[in-house]
Parts: C-alpha cells; sequence; structure tokens
C-alpha cells in the first residue's frame, strides 16, 4: 500500500512573526487527525524554516528518539547542559530523550535556514538521555536508532539513477530535493510516501536528488 503526502498537503504551523515557518506531516500541536498520528513509530515529520535570529527556546521532550536533517543554513543546538553544537547540511544530529530532557534550537548565523526534524516513539520508555551528531554522513550509510526500530537510509541521486528501497513492512519516504519517481508516483521536494508491506521497489531521480528513508518496524 502506498499513501503520498504533498508538500502543499502538510499542515501550517510555526509563529511567522517570530520567524518561524513549519510545515507538519502528521497531527502536531493544536492540529489533529485522528487518522494521521503516526506511522509506525514515526509520529512527526516537521519541515523548519527559521530566519536569523529564530529559534525555539529550551523546551522538554521525553521518550522520543528526534533525528534533525539541515538542508540549507546552520542548526545551533543547546542541550540540557547549554552546550552548543552547530549543524549543517549533510550532518545528522539525533537527541534521544529517555527519561526526560530539555534543549534549544535556533538560527544564530546570517543565512535562513531550512531543516527536517523526523519524532519517533521509543520502543521502551524511560533510560538516560543521549545526544549525538555524526558528521557528513555517507551516502547510502544506514543509521539505526538505539531505542526504536528505525534505520535511517540517506540518498544521494544523480538524474537517472535509480536506488532500492528498504524491503521492510514500513517504509516512509522524504524528498528533500530534487524529484523522483516511486511505485508510479512523482514526488518532488517535501513530498513524503509511505509504504505498507511494498516488497521490493526501486526509486528513480527525474532530476538530481535526495531522498531520507525510513526502515521501520511496527504496525502503521
Amino acid at each position: 500500500m502506498l499513501r503520498v503526502l504533498r508538500s502543499g498537503e502538510r499542515y501550517r504551523g510555526g509563529d511567522p512573526t517570530a520567524g518561524i515557518d513549519t510545515r507538519h506531516a502528521f497531527s502536531f500541536g493544536g492540529f489533529y487527525d485522528p487518522d494521521n498520528v503516526r506511522f509506525g513509530p514515526l509520529t512527526a515529520c516537521n519541515e523548519e524554516r527559521l530566519a536569523p535570529g529564530a529559534g525555539f527556546a529550551a523546551h522538554p521532550h521525553r521518550d522520543v528518539e528526534i533525528v534533525s536533517w539541515v538542508i540549507e543554513g546552520e542548526l545551533t543546538h543547546e542541550d540540557a547542559g547549554g552546550r552548543a553544537t552547530v549543524i549543517g547540511p549533510g550532518d545528522v544530529q539525533r537527541l534521544t530523550a529517555g527519561s526526560g530532557t530539555r534543549h534549544a534550537e535556533r538560527n544564530a548565523g546570517p543565512a535562513p535556514l531550512r531543516f527536517v526534524q523526523m519524532w519517533l516513539v521509543q520502543d521502551r520508555a524511560g533510560g538516560a538521555p543521549e545526544y549525538e551528531v555524526v558528521r557528513g554522513i555517507a551516502d547510502g550509510t544506514p543509521y539505526a536508532l538505539p531505542r526504536t526500530d528505525a534505520v535511517l537510509h540517506v540518498r544521494r541521486l544523480a538524474a537517472g539513477e535509480r536506488t532500492a528501497v528498504p524491503a521492510a513492512p514500513l517504509v516512509y519516504a522524504h524528498v528533500v530535493r530534487g524529484s523522483v519517481a516511486l511505485a508510479g508516483e512523482r514526488l518532488g521536494p517535501g513530498d513524503a510516501a509511505r509504504l505498507t508491506d511494498a516488497g521490493e521497489l526501486a526509486a528513480r531521480a527525474e532530476e538530481a536528488a535526495e531522498v531520507l528513508m525510513w526502515e521501520l518496524g511496527g504496525n502503521p
């Protein structure tokens, strides 16, 4: 089964007066759709756009793994101890909230910031919080989350190039840039496909593209 969510169908959130523009793929905050709460462990896939100086003040999380992928600009992240880390395009940032932690995120640079942030529910509640940044993750290198049955695959494709889609019970594919053909659908920037028991498939880049693919366990 294939379900496609187009970029223009995302729920528009954030705070434009504060320089924050957010596009939600799942129910989030004041927007609730009982048929769109989660896909397996994936419960949020937010496209964030922050103007210079804009950001999210320190706020709490628990029992989720939060993965961020920068499209352009630089994301400055502050952990619960006040330590700041700057994340750029090609870096994977993970915050495993565990039994509870706080963090802040902002655009401290001079240019606009665009990033994708994805939340996945932990398989088991609790545990000590963890934080990790992988710099310049290589194309096709799988990144497995420590407390959720989920693996992230980053695919960068030249025009006409094909790549295998993980043959998992659940796969979530988010197009960061460019366009790809997948299961008879053309997906452009910001579009996402949710695949359930799709078997062996391939995605073909119709132009140079970057795609985030989640290989997920659990039920839809």
